[in-house]
Protein backbone atom coordinates (compact mmCIF):
# COMPACT_ATOMS: atom_id res chain seq x y z
CA UNK A 1 0.00 0.00 0.00
CA UNK A 2 0.82 3.34 -0.90
CA UNK A 3 0.16 6.37 0.25
CA UNK A 4 0.02 10.44 0.61
CA UNK A 5 -1.79 11.02 3.38
CA UNK A 6 -2.70 15.23 4.18
CA UNK A 7 -3.41 14.65 8.10
CA UNK A 8 -0.92 14.50 10.55
CA UNK A 9 0.45 11.60 12.28
CA UNK A 10 -2.14 10.46 14.69
CA UNK A 11 -5.22 10.63 12.57
CA UNK A 12 -2.86 8.51 9.87
CA UNK A 13 -1.64 6.05 12.70
CA UNK A 14 -5.86 5.84 13.67
CA UNK A 15 -7.39 5.62 10.17
CA UNK A 16 -4.52 2.99 9.42
CA UNK A 17 -5.26 0.59 12.62
CA UNK A 18 -8.82 0.87 11.78
CA UNK A 19 -7.75 0.10 8.23
CA UNK A 20 -5.99 -2.89 9.35
CA UNK A 21 -9.20 -4.03 11.47
CA UNK A 22 -11.34 -3.95 8.32
CA UNK A 23 -9.74 -5.04 5.59
CA UNK A 24 -6.81 -7.36 7.07
CA UNK A 25 -8.30 -8.75 10.19
CA UNK A 26 -11.79 -8.73 9.35
CA UNK A 27 -13.51 -7.22 11.68
CA UNK A 28 -17.18 -5.37 11.66
CA UNK A 29 -17.61 -1.89 11.32
CA UNK A 30 -19.51 -2.37 14.64
CA UNK A 31 -16.69 -4.27 16.36
CA UNK A 32 -14.30 -1.56 15.28
CA UNK A 33 -16.15 0.78 16.89
CA UNK A 34 -17.22 -0.35 20.03
CA UNK A 35 -12.78 -1.35 20.37
CA UNK A 36 -11.49 2.76 19.58
CA UNK A 37 -14.55 4.19 21.28
CA UNK A 38 -16.07 5.31 18.08
CA UNK A 39 -19.15 5.73 16.31
CA UNK A 40 -19.90 3.20 13.00
CA UNK A 41 -20.09 6.25 11.61
CA UNK A 42 -17.15 7.60 12.58
CA UNK A 43 -15.31 4.10 11.18
CA UNK A 44 -17.19 4.30 7.97
CA UNK A 45 -16.30 7.51 7.38
CA UNK A 46 -12.59 6.72 7.94
CA UNK A 47 -12.47 4.04 6.36
CA UNK A 48 -13.52 5.61 2.81
CA UNK A 49 -11.17 8.58 3.93
CA UNK A 50 -8.25 5.49 3.82
CA UNK A 51 -9.77 4.59 0.36
CA UNK A 52 -9.89 8.08 -1.06
CA UNK A 53 -6.57 9.09 -0.02
CA UNK A 54 -4.73 5.79 -1.59
CA UNK A 55 -4.06 4.67 1.91
CA UNK A 56 -5.75 1.39 1.54
CA UNK A 57 -4.88 -0.23 -1.51
CA UNK A 58 -3.30 -3.70 -0.93
CA UNK A 59 -1.41 -3.64 2.49
CA UNK A 60 -1.22 -0.63 4.91
CA UNK A 61 1.89 1.42 4.99
CA UNK A 62 3.19 4.88 4.43
CA UNK A 63 6.19 5.48 2.46
CA UNK A 64 7.33 8.69 4.09
CA UNK A 65 9.24 9.40 7.20
CA UNK A 66 5.91 7.59 9.47
CA UNK A 67 5.60 3.80 9.23
CA UNK A 68 2.38 3.36 10.05
CA UNK A 69 2.20 -0.29 10.06
CA UNK A 70 4.57 -0.71 12.91
CA UNK A 71 3.42 2.86 14.71
CA UNK A 72 -0.12 0.62 14.82
CA UNK A 73 1.44 -2.20 15.82
CA UNK A 74 3.40 -0.67 19.28
CA UNK A 75 0.79 1.71 20.01
CA UNK A 76 -1.26 -1.65 20.65
CA UNK A 77 1.38 -3.67 22.29
CA UNK A 78 1.87 -1.07 24.79
CA UNK A 79 -1.70 0.60 24.87
CA UNK A 80 -0.73 3.67 23.82
CA UNK A 81 -2.36 6.93 23.47
CA UNK A 82 -0.43 8.35 20.24
CA UNK A 83 2.52 6.50 18.51
CA UNK A 84 4.59 7.54 15.91
CA UNK A 85 7.40 5.46 14.19
CA UNK A 86 9.90 6.99 11.81
CA UNK A 87 11.60 5.09 9.42
CA UNK A 88 14.94 6.57 9.91
CA UNK A 89 18.19 4.23 9.97
CA UNK A 90 19.54 4.29 13.25
CA UNK A 91 22.92 5.26 12.17
CA UNK A 92 23.85 7.90 13.88
CA UNK A 93 22.14 10.13 17.18
CA UNK A 94 21.84 13.35 15.51
CA UNK A 95 20.13 12.06 12.42
CA UNK A 96 17.79 10.29 14.62
CA UNK A 97 16.81 13.31 16.76
CA UNK A 98 16.30 15.78 13.74
CA UNK A 99 14.01 12.99 12.07
CA UNK A 100 11.94 12.50 15.63
CA UNK A 101 12.02 15.86 16.31
CA UNK A 102 10.14 16.25 13.34
CA UNK A 103 7.79 13.94 13.63
CA UNK A 104 6.98 15.28 17.50
CA UNK A 105 6.81 18.49 15.97
CA UNK A 106 3.71 17.53 13.61
CA UNK A 107 2.63 15.21 16.40
CA UNK A 108 2.30 18.03 19.10
CA UNK A 109 0.48 20.67 15.91
CA UNK A 110 -1.96 18.14 15.53
CA UNK A 111 -2.88 17.09 19.42
CA UNK A 112 -2.36 19.99 21.22
CA UNK A 113 -5.77 22.68 21.50
CA UNK A 114 -5.96 25.83 23.04
CA UNK A 115 -7.92 23.94 26.50
CA UNK A 116 -4.40 22.28 27.10
CA UNK A 117 -1.66 23.65 29.23
CA UNK A 118 1.96 22.15 27.93
CA UNK A 119 4.75 21.06 30.14
CA UNK A 120 7.87 20.87 28.66
CA UNK A 121 10.67 18.51 30.05
CA UNK A 122 14.18 19.55 29.11
CA UNK A 123 15.98 16.10 26.74
CA UNK A 124 18.05 16.80 23.52
CA UNK A 125 15.15 15.53 21.63
CA UNK A 126 12.96 17.68 22.71
CA UNK A 127 15.08 20.42 21.83
CA UNK A 128 15.30 19.04 18.70
CA UNK A 129 11.10 18.87 18.30
CA UNK A 130 11.42 22.56 19.55
CA UNK A 131 13.92 24.15 16.91
CA UNK A 132 11.52 22.98 14.10
CA UNK A 133 8.04 23.12 15.62
CA UNK A 134 5.88 25.94 13.64
CA UNK A 135 2.44 25.63 14.04
CA UNK A 136 0.68 25.34 18.08
CA UNK A 137 -2.06 26.29 19.15
CA UNK A 138 -2.17 28.86 21.73
CA UNK A 139 -1.48 26.96 24.86
CA UNK A 140 0.71 27.99 28.19
CA UNK A 141 3.56 25.93 28.15
CA UNK A 142 5.23 25.05 31.69
CA UNK A 143 8.92 24.51 32.33
CA UNK A 144 9.05 20.51 34.67
CA UNK A 145 12.83 20.95 35.21
CA UNK A 146 15.52 22.55 36.17
CA UNK A 147 18.28 23.55 33.67
CA UNK A 148 21.04 20.72 33.09
CA UNK A 149 24.10 22.38 31.43
CA UNK A 150 26.06 20.84 29.45
CA UNK A 151 29.48 21.52 27.85
CA UNK A 152 29.75 23.19 24.28
CA UNK A 153 25.98 23.44 24.70
CA UNK A 154 23.87 26.44 24.79
CA UNK A 155 20.33 24.95 24.94
CA UNK A 156 18.42 24.29 28.00
CA UNK A 157 15.44 23.73 29.90
CA UNK A 158 14.70 27.64 29.95
CA UNK A 159 15.29 28.57 26.12
CA UNK A 160 13.18 25.82 25.43
CA UNK A 161 9.99 26.88 27.01
CA UNK A 162 10.42 30.37 25.46
CA UNK A 163 10.92 29.24 22.08
CA UNK A 164 7.48 26.89 22.10
CA UNK A 165 5.66 29.63 24.02
CA UNK A 166 7.10 31.70 21.08
CA UNK A 167 5.54 29.37 18.16
CA UNK A 168 2.39 28.99 20.66
CA UNK A 169 1.71 32.66 21.30
CA UNK A 170 0.85 31.99 24.95
CA UNK A 171 2.32 32.49 28.09
CA UNK A 172 5.69 31.11 28.99
CA UNK A 173 6.53 29.80 32.52
CA UNK A 174 10.13 29.49 33.54
CA UNK A 175 12.84 29.51 36.53
CA UNK A 176 16.40 30.21 36.41
CA UNK A 177 17.58 27.30 38.58
CA UNK A 178 19.95 23.88 38.13
CA UNK A 179 17.96 20.61 37.70
CA UNK A 180 20.34 19.27 40.53
CA UNK A 181 22.13 20.67 43.70
CA UNK A 182 24.52 20.17 46.10
CA UNK A 183 22.21 19.57 48.87
CA UNK A 184 18.36 18.97 49.72
CA UNK A 185 18.10 22.58 52.04
CA UNK A 186 19.87 24.56 48.76
CA UNK A 187 16.78 22.34 46.58
CA UNK A 188 13.84 23.29 49.42
CA UNK A 189 15.17 26.92 49.25
CA UNK A 190 15.26 27.10 45.42
CA UNK A 191 12.04 25.62 45.18
CA UNK A 192 10.51 28.57 47.36
CA UNK A 193 11.99 31.47 44.87
CA UNK A 194 8.52 33.06 42.89
CA UNK A 195 9.46 32.37 39.53
CA UNK A 196 10.02 28.41 40.55
CA UNK A 197 6.67 28.12 42.88
CA UNK A 198 4.70 30.05 39.79
CA UNK A 199 5.62 27.24 37.67
CA UNK A 200 5.40 24.11 39.83
CA UNK A 201 2.28 25.57 40.86
CA UNK A 202 0.84 25.16 37.59
CA UNK A 203 1.99 21.79 37.12
CA UNK A 204 -1.17 20.19 38.27
CA UNK A 205 -3.08 21.88 35.23
CA UNK A 206 -0.81 20.47 32.68
CA UNK A 207 -2.80 17.95 30.25
CA UNK A 208 0.21 17.56 27.82
CA UNK A 209 3.85 16.91 28.33
CA UNK A 210 6.50 15.98 26.14
CA UNK A 211 9.78 14.15 27.86
CA UNK A 212 12.87 12.16 26.68
CA UNK A 213 13.50 8.73 28.26
CA UNK A 214 16.96 8.03 29.56
CA UNK A 215 18.79 5.16 30.75
CA UNK A 216 21.05 5.05 33.28
CA UNK A 217 23.94 3.82 31.24
CA UNK A 218 26.49 6.33 30.23
CA UNK A 219 25.65 8.38 27.56
CA UNK A 220 22.25 7.04 27.77
CA UNK A 221 21.17 10.21 29.87
CA UNK A 222 22.12 13.51 30.90
CA UNK A 223 21.30 12.95 34.26
CA UNK A 224 23.32 10.43 34.51
CA UNK A 225 26.47 11.57 32.94
CA UNK A 226 26.09 15.08 35.23
CA UNK A 227 26.35 12.98 38.49
CA UNK A 228 29.46 11.56 39.81
CA UNK A 229 30.38 7.98 39.64
CA UNK A 230 30.11 6.92 43.06
CA UNK A 231 26.35 8.18 42.87
CA UNK A 232 25.61 6.25 40.14
CA UNK A 233 26.90 3.14 41.39
CA UNK A 234 24.54 3.56 44.42
CA UNK A 235 21.52 4.03 42.06
CA UNK A 236 21.98 1.63 39.98
CA UNK A 237 22.34 -1.04 43.04
CA UNK A 238 19.32 0.43 44.13
CA UNK A 239 17.44 -0.51 41.10
CA UNK A 240 17.23 2.49 38.91
CA UNK A 241 17.56 1.75 35.36
CA UNK A 242 15.68 4.45 33.99
CA UNK A 243 14.96 8.51 34.76
CA UNK A 244 12.06 10.42 33.15
CA UNK A 245 12.21 14.59 33.88
CA UNK A 246 14.62 13.12 36.77
CA UNK A 247 12.38 10.87 38.24
CA UNK A 248 14.23 7.74 39.05
CA UNK A 249 12.62 4.58 38.13
CA UNK A 250 13.03 0.76 39.09
CA UNK A 251 12.35 -2.04 35.81
CA UNK A 252 8.54 -1.84 37.15
CA UNK A 253 8.04 1.77 36.93
CA UNK A 254 8.48 2.07 40.74
CA UNK A 255 9.96 5.49 41.61
CA UNK A 256 13.11 4.81 43.76
CA UNK A 257 13.99 7.23 46.25
CA UNK A 258 17.27 8.49 46.99
CA UNK A 259 19.29 11.35 48.19
CA UNK A 260 19.70 12.66 44.43
CA UNK A 261 15.97 12.91 44.73
CA UNK A 262 15.92 15.28 47.71
CA UNK A 263 17.92 17.90 45.22
CA UNK A 264 16.70 17.50 42.41
CA UNK A 265 14.41 20.81 41.23
CA UNK A 266 11.62 19.62 39.25
CA UNK A 267 8.62 17.33 38.83
CA UNK A 268 7.43 14.80 41.17
CA UNK A 269 6.72 10.98 39.99
CA UNK A 270 3.22 11.36 41.37
CA UNK A 271 2.88 14.72 39.40
CA UNK A 272 4.34 12.99 36.07
CA UNK A 273 1.93 10.12 36.45
CA UNK A 274 -0.80 12.49 36.94
CA UNK A 275 -0.42 14.29 33.90
CA UNK A 276 -3.43 12.76 31.15
CA UNK A 277 -0.14 12.46 28.32
CA UNK A 278 3.14 12.48 28.58
CA UNK A 279 4.91 12.06 25.46
CA UNK A 280 8.01 10.38 25.10
CA UNK A 281 10.82 10.92 22.33
CA UNK A 282 12.97 7.68 22.08
CA UNK A 283 15.70 7.14 19.94
CA UNK A 284 18.81 4.50 20.58
CA UNK A 285 18.00 0.24 21.25
CA UNK A 286 20.21 0.93 24.27
CA UNK A 287 16.83 2.37 25.95
CA UNK A 288 14.71 -0.48 24.87
CA UNK A 289 14.56 -1.67 28.92
CA UNK A 290 14.32 1.96 30.01
CA UNK A 291 11.17 2.98 27.64
CA UNK A 292 9.51 -0.47 28.83
CA UNK A 293 9.77 1.07 32.64
CA UNK A 294 8.79 4.14 31.61
CA UNK A 295 5.53 2.75 29.96
CA UNK A 296 5.31 0.62 32.99
CA UNK A 297 5.12 3.10 35.64
CA UNK A 298 2.55 5.61 33.65
CA UNK A 299 5.09 8.61 33.21
CA UNK A 300 4.90 7.88 29.68
CA UNK A 301 1.66 7.51 27.66
CA UNK A 302 2.58 8.19 24.08
CA UNK A 303 5.92 7.43 21.76
CA UNK A 304 7.74 9.02 18.97
CA UNK A 305 10.65 6.70 17.95
CA UNK A 306 12.37 4.96 15.16
CA UNK A 307 11.56 1.26 13.79
CA UNK A 308 14.67 -0.54 15.06
CA UNK A 309 13.85 0.53 18.71
CA UNK A 310 10.40 0.13 17.90
CA UNK A 311 10.82 -3.76 16.94
CA UNK A 312 12.84 -4.11 20.10
CA UNK A 313 9.72 -2.81 22.37
CA UNK A 314 6.77 -5.12 20.12
CA UNK A 315 9.10 -8.14 20.85
CA UNK A 316 10.12 -7.58 24.33
CA UNK A 317 6.33 -6.36 25.29
CA UNK A 318 4.57 -9.92 23.51
CA UNK A 319 5.06 -12.74 24.75
CA UNK A 320 6.54 -15.54 22.76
Amino acid sequence: MVAAHPRGPAQLVLTASIARRYYLDGRSKVEIAEEFALSRFKVARLLDDARSSGLVRIEIGHPGVVDVELSARLMEALGLTHCVVTDTPDDHPATLREHLGTAAAELLSEIVTPEDVLGLSWARSVSAMAGVLRVLAPVPVVQLTGALARPGADDSSIELVREVARVAGGAAYFFYAPMAVPDPATARALRGQPEVARAFGLIGSVTKAVAGVGAWEPEQSTLYDATSEPERVELREAGVCAEVSGVLIDDEGHPVTAPLTERMIGITAAQMRAIPEVIGIVYGLAKARAVLAAVRGGYVDSLVTHSTLAAALIDAAVPG
